[in-house]
């Protein structure tokens, strides 16, 4: 369960990424106590302790943060520097955010949406942005302006120009909510943030149109759900998320795919959710997820 934003009130969160030494959880924990700070949770992760990379994550509580963070942020740079580390350090009271992109269907969407104003996402949401009018009223009744921009065939060149003006200086990561466009390699060098996308796991097994009627025709017991960051190489990105659900040979192809959406909305949901309270380091082509799922 996210942190409602009065309870993430001075908490910050520290990511720590380099190569592994002796020493470096004593340091970052030296460092949090001599600016006043109470260690909440520490996670760490070393792919090999002898010449691998380490891989830390640590919430702490220090009254007055804003106040602070300059002094934290130089004291960081002054004893992580010397030891080849790079840090991120982030207030938890601020919220992320969070532009959709979304299609025709729905269910990604809505339980995005949904969680924002239950308080479970530590988000904002400046935008729904879609290629169909159909999603336009149930968004805004959650009170988010939504953002019809037509985008067919071939060259959709003008599309992504003007998502591209739209999420500018706006946004602080995107989320793909089953939109059906397949972005271009220039918008994803233009726009800045990440990405993260959600696709369901028949990939690339049963590609292309109508996956759960394929995908009953061959009678799998399984189906799934994939969350991962965006790229250039498509359905390719570091994965954050990922769940199956069990199915047989009673159920029809619209029983698989109402079994799929539901497994794709939980996915989608906590990789949002780990990456907005910043869970997730990608690390070349895979990520480390500090998730707090059990």
């Amino acid at each position: 369960m996210t942190l409602h934003t009065d309870a993430r009130r001075d908490h910050a969160c520290l990511i720590v990424h380099g190569p592994d030494q002796p020493g470096i959880v004593a340091a970052v924990s030296a460092l949090i106590a001599r600016n006043e700070g109470n260690i909440v949770t520490l996670d760490q992760y070393s792919d090999n302790p002898e010449g691998g990379e380490f891989f830390q994550r640590v919430v702490f509580h220090r009254p007055d943060l804003t106040a602070t963070m300059p002094a934290i942020e130089a004291d960081l740079e002054k004893t992580l520097g010397p030891l080849g580390m790079t840090w991120v350090l982030t207030d938890q009271s601020v919220p992320k955010r969070m532009a959709i992109l979304a299609s025709t269907s729905d269910h990604c969407l809505l339980e995005l949406l949904w969680r924002h104003r239950r308080g479970e996402l530590p988000v904002t949401i400046p935008m729904v942005i879609s290629n169909h009018t159909n999603t336009a009223e149930d968004v805004r009744s959650f009170g988010i302006p939504f953002v019809h921009v037509h985008s067919q065939g071939p060259d959709k060149s003008a599309a992504e120009a003007e998502i591209l003006k739209l999420l500018d200086g706006n946004v602080d990561f995107v989320v793909l909510a089953r939109y059906m466009q397949i972005l271009s390699e220039e918008f994803l060098a233009k726009i800045g943030v990440p990405v993260i996308n959600i696709h369901h796991s028949f990939l690339p097994a049963f590609i292309g149109a109508a996956p759960y009627k394929k995908a009953r025709e061959r009678g799998v017991k399984l189906i799934g759900a994939t969350s991962h960051y965006v790229t250039a190489d498509l359905d390719e990105g570091p994965i954050i998320e990922q769940d199956v659900a069990r199915v047989d040979h009673r159920m029809t192809a619209a029983d698989l795919q109402a079994r799929g959406a539901y497994v794709e909305r939980a996915v989608l949901s906590r990789a949002v959710q780990w990456h907005a309270e910043d869970r997730v380091i990608r690390h070349g082509n895979h990520t480390i997820v500090f998730s707090d799922r059990p």
